[in-house]
């Protein structure tokens, strides 16, 4: 029977645990004190959280991260972005040359403006980093567990490593496909996050479909400009991790980014916001880590700054929005060292 240890109490983490555990896979869930995983397992997970979602028998808790990993072929990290760092340096001291290593956080560190699997790189045996690989799509974690069909992709540089990670995770109602472009994939999953707050505020605004539909259009051209300047293929945006997350995560009411959004057009504060939510925004930190990188790349993202500023300089949403939504009109892929596309036309 194929092991898997997935570290992460998290939603998503849990999600994930209980979908292998349905499918007969022995899934050890690694929660950080005894006091946790002594709850977990006499309760199972947190039904104002997951609703009513009993943990299959091939499913336990524990706190001990060598029980955890003991025997396991992979390790999913499916924690905050802001965590993997600690998180993975717990993990380290148990990894062998044959496990797998996949991230299932969307996000980016701050201060480091680093993907998820650069942070493991950089915490782990260089021996280790071929096994390194990330999920991403649109994965709305309340329909996965609802037994729901969805779709993910699964991207390594080493395709290998991609392959034995999409037989771990494919099944009867989750459809995982494979991609070589590890950037792309975890930049797509991250950026939507941003788009989505900005999706969120413009329903909180009531400004209609043509309207969300035009924004979430030019989110998607902006997030492919930045993934391409860190080089990713613009047609992985167009992908799973890309356009699917991102219509996925702008168009429910079950993600929690839009959910941000939508609350801040009500007056409410950021922190409040943040401080009434069980679970993390990832967009939040995002938008600041891709702002600043951006900054630095000199790269023209004014749905990205906008967000910023609405976040972090105290911005009225109902100012900014209109901002972006109104601004003035160029060539469709036109931006300030944006390398989508060329522009000259082909020869007739």
């Amino acid at each position: 029977m194929t092991k898997i240890c997935v570290v992460g109490t998290t939603s998503w983490g849990m999600t994930l645990a209980i979908l292998l555990a349905r499918r007969g896979t022995s899934v050890k869930l690694w929660a950080r004190t005894e006091e946790e995983a002594e709850k977990l397992s006499n309760r199972g997970s947190d039904r104002h959280v997951m609703g009513n979602v009993e943990f299959p028998t091939s499913l336990s808790v524990t706190s001990s991260i060598k029980d955890a990993m003991s025997l396991s072929s992979a390790v999913i990290m499916a924690v905050p972005s802001q965590t993997m760092r600690q998180n993975i340096a717990v993990v380290k001291p148990t990894l062998k040359a044959y496990k797998l290593i996949i991230s299932a956080a969307k996000g980016i560190e701050i201060g480091t403006n680093k993907r998820m699997s650069q942070v493991i790189a950089d915490e782990i045996d260089p021996v280790y980093h071929k096994n390194i690989c990330a999920i991403s799509g649109p994965n709305l974690f309340r329909e996965i567990l609802q037994g729901l069909p969805a779709a993910a992709v699964v991207a390594a540089e080493n395709e290998e490593t991609a392959q034995k990670a999409q037989k771990i995770f494919s099944g009867p109602t989750f459809s995982v496909y494979t991609n070589h472009d590890l950037v792309g994939v975890e930049l797509g999953g991250a950026l939507k996050n941003v788009i989505a707050l900005g999706a969120g505020m413009v329903d909180g605004l009531g400004y209609g479909d043509n309207a969300k539909a035009a924004f979430i259009t030019r989110g998607l051209t902006e997030m492919a400009a930045f993934s391409v300047a860190l080089g990713a293929s613009p047609l992985t945006l167009s992908g799973l991790a890309g356009l699917g997350d991102l219509i996925a995560t702008c168009a429910s009411n079950l993600s929690r980014n839009h959910y941000v959004g939508v609350e801040l057009t009500k007056g409410r504060s950021l922190d409040e916001i943040r401080s009434s939510m069980t679970g993390v925004s990832e967009g939040v930190t995002t938008t600041s880590a891709v702002w600043d990188q951006a900054k630095k790349l000199n790269l023209e993202m004014p749905i990205t700054e906008k967000i910023y500023r609405i976040l972090y300089e105290d911005a009225a949403v109902c100012d900014v929005i209109p901002e972006i939504l109104g601004t003035s009109c160029r060539h469709e892929l036109a931006g300030r060292r944006w390398k989508l596309f060329s522009r000259k036309r082909p020869p007739l």
